[in-house]
């Protein structure tokens, strides 16, 4: 067996308190705090100290929540009441905690009709590129633009060159006409020769 102050418990026997005798200790608990109680004397914070050493783990947990529950007494008399040192003084505010404000109907109805319903940055700019397209889709047909004024001056070029091109096939055309008659004209005048 190992010497020094690690022990390893296992393998040995185990003491457990018997049920019994956690319930005896309880009840022989209970009847001294009753016979305070008749008797009027308050134990003081001294004695239940010592008592709490005496006793085992089960009366242990009782007295603990027995202690909690005189605490939580305590601290209910402090809110309610007096206030200790300089907590009267002093307000502290969680700026985190949302607390929870009552409106009436008719207020919640004045917010919902005045208040615009916020967009999302996409939406908003998808908002704008639409508004911006029909805006530049106004001033092209107006031939505001550059890109417009671009058009229209390719639309001029384009018409010109058209335009002369019908006069020169006008031109051709006359001219093929003239060559033809005169062809004719030959060929009558050769066959009237013959005739």
């Amino acid at each position: 067996m190992p010497r020094g102050k690690f022990v390893n418990h296992k393998g040995r026997n185990r003491h457990f308190t018997n049920p019994e005798e956690l319930e005896e200790q309880r009840r022989q608990e209970e009847k001294k705090q009753q016979w305070r109680k008749n008797k009027g004397q308050e134990s003081s914070s001294e004695e239940e100290d010592d008592e709490e050493t005496k006793t085992s783990g089960a009366n242990r947990s009782k007295s603990s929540t027995t202690d909690s529950n005189s605490e939580s007494e305590s601290e209910s008399e402090t809110e309610g009441g007096k206030a200790k040192g300089v907590e009267n003084l002093i307000q502290v505010e969680n700026p985190n905690r949302v607390q929870k404000k009552t409106k009436k109907l008719s207020q919640l109805n004045q917010s919902l009709d005045t208040a615009k319903p916020e967009l999302s940055r996409r939406e908003r700019e998808q908002l704008e590129k639409q508004r911006a397209y029909v805006n530049y889709q106004k001033l092209h047909a107006a031939g505001k633009t550059d890109e417009a004024r671009a058009d229209l001056a390719r639309l001029a070029i384009i018409k010109q060159q058209r335009e002369e091109a019908a006069k020169r096939r006008e031109e051709e055309k006359k001219q093929k006409e003239m060559a033809q008659q005169k062809k004719t004209e030959l060929t009558q005048k050769a066959l009237g020769k013959k005739s």
